[in-house]
């Protein structure tokens, strides 16, 4: 499939433009047999992290025009048969990330070298392992080799992420905000995967920041989808041993909950970052985006939730994360507003007046299109946003 672009009006009348074409992406050791027993000539294919040793023989058989090679193995036998048009992306040998992952994390793969039951046992993890040569390379590095590692390891994080999204109705994508901070013990944590459960048992695709407090909360509730409320409160009794992620067995813990209910009905996706690595990752979303640059990870989780996004008490994330919900619903980006509900009355009016700024600056003709509300109800959250999805609630 090709897009031909029309010519520029300052191009010379001999100057053809090119046309751009759209290239088939190949993850899979499937896709990529698959792709290769055609042989003859395969075009415009863009292949992710693929190791062609095991298929070298037809590999060999095949030439190759305009196509991507992004890390993997085998690839450099095939440059002879490849045309000026194609690009070859070598592996970074020397980083402990996988630049060119074409898929999203989970619990499996991002805690990889984990051992539950040896809490020490994280820092032989791959998050952790990350997490180091993050820091010992420099949160803002500025070498060239690991600014561009870090940028196509995000890049193919968005590229596994939209081709995730691609399954769901956008409407149906609804995110919680909330503080990193918030303890297993707290009721709020309780309301939060209580709403998270119902939301996602109605369809709803379930999205945070995907580390601890208020994004842990929402990844147990989709986690717990379908199960029975007095399964919900075991999980929480489990997870209470360690009601903070600086606690030694919060990440523990959460495997228990894991290991007693295993096999999710339902998915959830998490959207966390290396920038707060401090912070590890929670395990119960069951499909996990993580990013090293936090602005990216940021606009993406404020993108994808078009269903709405709740609040609940949160601090300087949840803050700046409310502001740039605020300028999308303004000028409606993306062709319409998403309910902002704000979910503790007396926090955001009182302790944190966020809520009351809002209001005001919406009756000041200072934001316009907002759909906000405030409440202590988790039933009275559900319902909102089900009337949003039904089409009830308009800008």
């Amino acid at each position: 499939m090709c897009l031909q672009l029309p010519c520029s009006a300052a191009s010379s009348a001999e100057a053809a433009c090119k046309p751009i074409y759209m290239y088939k992406e190949v993850n899979t050791s499937e896709a990529l047999k698959a792709i290769l027993s055609e042989k003859g000539t395969i075009r415009h294919v863009a292949f992710q992290d693929m190791n062609f040793k095991p298929f070298a023989d037809i590999a060999a058989e095949c030439w190759y025009e305009d196509c991507i090679f992004l890390g993997g193995e085998g690839v450099n036998v095939l440059r002879p048969r490849m045309d000026s048009e194609c690009m070859v992306f070598p592996s970074f040998k020397d980083i402990p990330y996988r630049t060119f992952t074409g898929h999203l994390y989970n619990a499996a793969t991002l805690y990889e070298g984990y051992v539950p039951g040896c809490p020490d046992s994280y820092s032989e993890s791959y998050d952790s392992k990350v997490y180091q040569h993050y820091l010992n390379a420099g949160k803002m590095a500025t070498g060239v080799k690991e600014t561009l590692a870090r940028i196509l390891h995000d890049r193919s994080m968005n590229d596994a992420m939209n081709d995730f999204l691609k399954g769901y109705d956008e409407r149906n994508v609804v995110g919680i905000m909330g503080g990193h901070g918030l303890s297993r013990t707290d009721e709020c944590f309780r309301k939060v995967v209580m709403t998270s459960k119902t939301l996602t048992e109605a369809g709803c695709l379930m999205v945070s920041g995907g580390g601890p407090g208020a994004m842990e909360a929402t990844h147990l509730g989709a986690w717990m989808a379908g199960r029975d409320e007095k399964d919900v409160d075991k999980a929480i009794e489990i997870l209470s041993v360690a009601p903070s992620y600086k606690d030694e067995l919060w990440l523990d813990t959460a495997f228990k909950v894991m290991k007693l209910f295993p096999d999710p009905e339902y998915v959830s996706l998490g959207v966390p970052t290396w920038l707060y690595g401090h912070e590890p990752a929670t395990p119960f979303a069951t499909h996990i985006a993580k990013y090293f640059d936090n602005s990216t990870r940021e606009d993406n989780i404020i993108t994808i939730a078009k269903g709405g996004i709740i609040y609940s008490p949160g601090s300087a994330g949840t803050m700046q994360e409310i502001f740039q919900d605020a300028v999308q619903n303004h000028y409606l980006s993306f062709g319409y507003a998403s309910p902002m509900i704000f979910l503790g009355e007396d926090y955001w009016k009182e302790e944190m007046p966020v809520y009351k700024l809002m209001e005001h600056l919406v009756d000041k003709g200072k934001y316009k299109n907002l759909l906000l509300h405030i409440t202590d109800s988790p039933e009275k959250t559900i319902e909102i946003i089900s009337e949003f999805r039904s089409g009830e609630i308009h800008t």
